[in-house]
């Protein structure tokens, strides 16, 4: 246990002391082979379950302890409360792990602490903004919003969504026959070539691009783009609508501000043997004359705050604040407004996020048609349980298995 704890501190670490990525910190960190699968699950719980856990904490203590110490303690109190391991196991281990780290000094404060964790129940706060933060480990502005834009009972079911089940997609292979011939349970989505699956261990088959991972929300505003012959996808990274729309446009041409996200659309595209994908570094933002009327079609799926798929990326909920919507909410815009001066007259302009707050979705939407007199706003339908808004359709993670926002316009 000693080696996962250690294992895991490792990895958590450089996601709150550096602000690394979660999933960049476990490739980056070399980890007990063995143990990765546990690891692996540690340390997206810890993440995901952050905001309860740091409550804990301070109900539990006078102080705050140093960063590496409140890491430690949260890995503990996941261990005994979600894992359910032994608290006097997980304690001894967490003691010797602070001792290891050079802080034998507050290993008596570690035990106690810990031991008093394992041993009572601790209320939530009584607030009801609050104890629904705690409760769900959402930030309380987040949780306001949700509740003013869906009601209270709708929000917790909005925010109490989990993941667990990944989506395979096959262009070129017979997904079922493939799967039965593993032995793999699976279930169909609405969408062709692709199957829900748990416990999916990934091999050598993905590398050889038989097939890939791409959520199910991911493939919803894929299928709402029409087909064509030019696609400019303009914040692309890392690729896996690229790759979708590449079976249905003659040429792609994907956008991605930053090299190392851009190499990482050149790789997926290598990978699935898809040539008709160009990658460009640009801003996404900022006019470049060369693309002006050049595309049928433009995907704008903009950057957000990502709470629709926290539950896939626990990280997204450490350090976001209405500030940094405002912050989005600025930049979503821009893009937009400047992407659609890539489109042909007749194409089609397409807004997608990852977020269910209207004022990253539908709003942006809003705002962008009234200032646009030449764009409209066309009707979009899914397969996937939605809810039609004034601009677009709304995805959410109780019911459509991530929250997602579609929008489709059309250039007169």
């Amino acid at each position: 246990m000693l080696i996962s704890i250690y294992d895991s501190y490792n990895i958590l670490n450089k996601v709150y002391s550096e602000k690394a990525y979660l999933k960049q910190a476990i490739l980056s960190t070399p980890v007990e082979e063995k143990n990765r699968a546990l690891i692996v699950k540690i340390c997206y719980g810890v993440l995901d379950k952050d905001i309860e856990l740091s409550y804990y904490l301070r109900y539990l203590s006078p102080k705050n302890p140093k960063l590496a110490v409140r890491t430690v303690l949260k890995i503990a109190m996941y261990c005994i409360k979600y894992l359910k391991k032994h608290p006097y196991a997980v304690i001894d281990n967490a003691v010797e792990l602070v001792k290891k780290l050079g802080k034998g000094g507050v290993s008596g404060y570690v035990n106690a602490l810990l031991r008093r964790f394992s041993e009572r129940e601790i209320p939530l706060p009584q607030e009801k903004i609050k104890r629904l933060s705690v409760q769900y480990s959402f930030p309380e502005f987040a949780a306001k919003r949700l509740i003013e834009e869906y009601g209270e009972a709708r929000a917790e079911n909005i925010m109490a969504a989990e993941g667990g089940a990944n989506t395979l997609v096959f262009y070129e292979t017979d997904g079922e026959k493939y799967l039965e011939s593993l032995g793999v349970d699976f279930c169909k989505t609405p969408f062709s070539g692709a199957y829900t699956v748990k416990n999916f261990a990934r091999n050598g088959d993905y590398d050889a691009g038989i097939y890939t991972f791409q959520s199910v929300g991911s493939l919803a505003i894929c299928a709402g783009v029409e087909s064509g012959k030019t696609l400019l996808d303009a914040c692309a990274a890392p690729g896996g609508k690229s790759v979708n729309l590449s079976y249905r446009f003659e040429s792609v041409t994907a956008c991605e501000l930053h090299p190392h996200r851009a190499a990482l659309i050149e790789d997926y595209a290598r990978r699935m043997k898809r040539e008709n994908i160009t990658v460009c570094v640009k801003d996404s933002a900022v006019f470049d004359e060369r693309f002006q009327e050049k595309f049928d079609a433009v995907l704008c799926d903009v950057p957000c705050s990502g709470f629709g798929v926290a539950f896939e990326n626990p990280d997204i909920k450490l350090n976001k604040d209405e500030k940094n919507l405002e912050e989005l909410k600025a930049l979503q815009l821009s893009i937009l407004f400047n992407c659609a001066k890539y489109v042909k007259k007749g194409g089609h302009l397409y807004y997608s996020t990852c977020s269910f707050f209207e004022e990253e979705n539908s709003l942006n939407v809003e705002k962008f048609l009234q200032e646009n007199a030449d764009f409209i706003l066309e009707k979009s339908e899914s397969p996937l349980a939605h809810e039609q808004k004034k601009c677009g359709l709304q995805f959410l993670p109780d019911v459509s298995g991530g929250g997602f926002f579609f929008a489709k316009m059309k250039k007169v």
